[in-house]
């Protein structure tokens, strides 16, 4: 029986919710941080407090850092509401939209002893006149799909997933071997590496195929080691 179109939206939406799965450890690292700055900041500021002699300019400045860190922590919930595919958004970059996949799959990835090596031109800041593409969530989750696909497909041996930019609105993700001795400095040894815990819920060439088809956009998927993905949707 062939899927309906409601069915291959639900397909879509539990890819869409493994990979959110996958990224929350990162995004809640980057809201936990700011709360462990302000608890130390309380404490600093309670002394200050309860000193006999209070120190005025030291309280001030205890002040500023706890309202910084509330100001990144009420940023850092706003941000919550980009990975909503309904929100309105500016676009988004190429080189910036690999910086932010790559910054929130690396740690995990370096742990199962897979790499994530970014083309020179995709790491340089976002120039003013870099082509900004529409739906930023939806790009977000093709792009982590298309690496978490390569991640789930590769063996059991350090690895590296390449990503290169490809034409005007293209990107080239490319799996292979890792030169021998150039891991990332955060990865695995070999040894642990063979006794990793397998993905229970892997993302194979099917699943990455229906979230691309329900998000409108092209992708090819080349014998379980390249993807290409086009920016541009359909």
């Amino acid at each position: 029986m062939k899927a309906s179109p409601a069915a291959r939206s639900w397909i879509a939406a539990g890819v869409r919710h493994e990979l959110l799965t996958r990224v929350l450890p990162a995004l809640r690292h980057d809201m936990v941080g700011p709360v462990s700055v302000m608890r130390m900041g309380m404490l600093m500021l309670k002394r200050q407090v309860e000193s006999p002699h209070i120190d005025a300019q030291a309280c001030s400045e205890r002040v500023a850092l706890i309202e910084s860190q509330i100001g990144e922590l009420i940023e850092g919930v706003r941000l919550l509401r980009n990975w909503e595919l309904a929100t309105s958004d500016e676009g988004i970059a190429r080189s910036a939209l690999v910086q932010l996949c790559v910054s929130l799959l690396r740690p995990a990835f370096s742990l199962q002893g897979v790499q994530l090596d970014v083309a020179p031109e995709l790491e340089q800041p976002t120039a003013d006149d870099e082509p900004r593409w529409p739906r930023a969530a939806a790009l977000r989750y093709l792009l982590l799909c298309g690496l978490n696909y390569l991640h789930d497909a590769s063996p059991e041996e350090p690895t590296v997933i390449s990503i290169a930019p490809e034409a005007e609105d293209g990107l080239l993700l490319r799996m292979g071997p890792a030169p021998h001795g150039e891991l990332n400095g955060n990865a695995m040894s070999e040894a642990a590496v063979v006794h990793r815990a397998p993905r229970a819920l892997a993302i194979d060439a099917v699943a990455l195929q229906g979230l691309a088809d329900d998000l409108g956009y092209e992708i090819s998927v080349g014998d379980d080691s390249t993807v290409r993905i086009r920016l541009g949707a359909d």
